[in-house]
């Protein structure tokens, strides 16, 4: 079943949130088509795409215009509406990409004199560094997961495997068991963009794998072989699998954000502070460009920094 629906809740028809032109409805129906089914987006980040663009194709019809009349002053005044709505500005200029993208694929096809969002500057972000669990709190919290019930040993598993491949949320969620190869300790992941990738496994995650698929509910139909599973055999949802990895960071650590990715961030820095090469680490993470593994080093030179603080005399 396609990606993009042409009905209730989507920017097909039927959306009782979108107001615009049925010509630009179209456009943008094409535009997600294109996405999902020549660029092998993902639905997550088709659904961002469509988040954004239901909200310009809403400020046109709000204003009488069609994405035909768009100009860079038009474009000016919605991004400024952007900051009325007090939105960060990562989400700003997520949207400004979208702009992009959508108006580059209309130019392509004719359907736009020019794209008027070509150039347009993006707002600066703050660079904050990703947060990590420190490496005894993170081998403390997943030693001490209470295993006696099912969903005990399911949670274990589960922070075992996010930690041990550095997995994305929705690569856990969509993780199989015909997935996992236990003969060579691996998992193949279907990573952004349906781009496989073969990542291995450390012992302590197989273990705790073996042990949950023991007591693991029989499956109901829908769930097929997915691995995790809710306690009535359906498998695990994002809310579910964020809200486990909450309750156990919580336990060890007074990070701020304590989320899947986190445990992602922190699999990537431990790595790479035992000396991983950042090409491989990259590999690993499934990250198309260098520069965004590079963040990673930036972490390790702060935990540096810190231990040579702590221990130098003369620090």
């Amino acid at each position: 079943m396609p990606l993009v629906q042409i009905g209730p809740g989507t920017a097909g028809r039927g959306n009782p949130r979108l107001k615009a032109r049925p010509a630009d409805t179209v456009h943008l129906r094409a535009f997600l088509e294109y996405l999902e089914g020549e660029r092998n987006y993902s639905s997550h980040t088709v659904a961002a795409y469509r988040a954004d663009l239901e909200r310009f194709l809403t400020f046109l019809q709000n204003k009488s215009t069609s994405v035909h009349d768009v100009d860079r002053p038009f474009l000016r005044e919605f991004i400024a509406s952007l900051y009325d709505l007090h939105l960060a500005p990562a989400t700003i200029s997520r949207n400004i990409a979208s702009l992009k993208s959508f108006f580059r694929f209309l130019l392509r096809r004719g359907k736009v004199p020019a794209n008027p969002a070509a150039g347009v500057a993006q707002p600066r972000r703050a660079h904050r560094l990703p947060q990590v669990v420190d490496e005894g709190a993170m081998i403390r919290m997943l030693d001490t997961i209470p295993i006696e019930t099912p969903s005990g040993r399911r949670d274990r598993a589960l922070m075992e495997v996010l930690y041990s491949a550095g997995l994305r949320l929705r690569e856990l969620v969509g993780l199989r068991l015909s997935d996992v190869h236990e003969h060579d300790s691996t998992v193949k992941v279907r990573g952004k963009g349906k781009k496989d990738r073969v990542v291995p496994l450390g012992r302590p995650a197989l273990a705790a794998l073996r042990a949950y698929i023991v007591v693991r509910p029989a499956a109901s139909a829908d769930a097929g072989d997915t691995v995790f599973l809710t306690d009535r055999g359906r498998p695990v949802y994002p809310q579910l699998v964020q809200r486990v990895v909450r309750e156990h960071i919580r336990r060890v650590s007074e990070i701020e954000r304590q989320s899947p990715h986190v445990i992602r961030h922190t699999f990537a820095t431990h790595l790479l502070n035992h000396g991983a090469d950042l090409r491989a680490v990259k590999e690993l993470l499934g990250h198309a460009s260098l520069s965004t593994t590079q963040v990673y080093t930036h972490v390790s030179a702060a935990q540096l920094k810190r231990v040579y603080d702590q221990a130098h005399p003369k620090a």
